[in-house]
């Protein structure tokens, strides 16, 4: 489905700023509007992506967490050829999007973290408008979740609460069939009963084996509950990207003085905490600890991406 090889990316802050998602959204699907932000001015400008590599299988679902800053809508936006890489590449389906971004629109959703849909619009509107540009555009299924969703008919975009915006880039992004869901931050300020519900419409579209996500969150009991794989950004670098299941199962923090520290191989730490009852390591091998004495804890993927983050080496 996407196929990310050694990709880096130089960012300009002066570009960026001013570089909306509602309008990189519009870029999407404009060449001309795409190809006037292909400008690049050398000074305020650093290694925004460096060296990234990961895969988004048919059938999986792939989770990309990391704090804010760290890389993971630069990489969505370089997927789309909403921004330039530098070097590297990059292919959805097999294919360069550039080259065949026509045919490859027309089978991928992208739901960004804030609406692009104009203000004036309502939901009558936004069903004409999905018609002329999807051809598989499905107006049962697209009522069928904005009726799900309780979105009102009459009401304006610009009336919409962020979590009714959200909810309705949604019911769009799941309404025409799309192979590839492509998800930012998609369930940000929705609240948890609502973020759930929509998780379990994510898992039900993921049942069709020819389809798959790449979702990025912040929120890593979202991508627990919903992700096959789990791919870490940090400081525009892929830290790790390994099978979710296997990644929690595997890793363990153990509690110890800083003298058994030592007794802990270095290859196994993935970050120390000390505080004043001693130390908390965790570590990639739990089962290795806990065969020769250790008292060792099962673990979350937020402890373990705090501790990469953030813990002592």
């Amino acid at each position: 489905m996407i196929d990310v090889q050694n990709v880096s990316m130089r960012f300009n802050l002066g570009i960026e700023k001013n570089n909306s998602l509602k309008q990189m959204a519009v870029d999407l699907f404009s060449k001309s509007a795409r190809e006037k932000r292909k400008m690049h001015k050398k000074e305020n400008e650093f290694w925004a992506l460096q060296d990234v590599s990961f895969k988004v299988e048919k059938g999986q679902v792939v989770g990309f967490v990391g704090s804010n800053g760290a890389g993971k809508s630069t990489i969505i936006k370089g997927i789309l050829d909403l921004i330039n890489i530098d070097s590297g590449d990059i292919k959805i389906f097999g294919k360069d999007f550039k080259e065949n971004a026509s045919e490859i629109k027309k089978d991928i959703s992208v739901v960004f973290d804030e609406s692009y849909f104009h203000d004036n619009l309502k939901l009558p509107d936004i069903d004409k408008i999905m018609k002329n540009i999807y051809p598989n555009w499905d107006k049962n299924k697209f009522l069928k979740y904005t009726n799900h969703f309780k979105l009102p008919n009459n009401k304006r975009v610009k009336d919409f609460s962020r979590g009714m915006k959200m909810k309705l880039s949604i019911a769009v992004a799941l309404s025409h069939d799309a192979k590839l869901l492509i998800l930012d931050e998609a369930t940000s300020g929705l609240d948890p009963v609502v973020r759930d519900e929509i998780l379990d419409i994510f898992l039900d579209y993921i049942q069709n084996e020819d389809c798959s996500i790449l979702i990025a969150s912040h929120i890593t009991s979202d991508l627990e509950k919903v992700a096959d794989y789990i791919t870490f950004v940090n400081n525009g670098k892929i830290i790790f990207s390994e099978n979710k299941d296997e990644l929690i199962y595997n890793s363990g923090v153990v509690k110890c003085s800083e003298k058994d520290i030592d007794k802990i191989s270095k290859e196994d730490i993935v970050g120390i905490r000390k505080n004043t009852f001693g130390c908390e390591v965790m570590v990639s091998d739990r089962a290795k600890y806990e065969n020769i004495g250790f008292v060792i804890d099962k673990t979350n993927l937020e402890e373990i991406i705090l501790f990469t983050v953030r813990g002592d080496k």
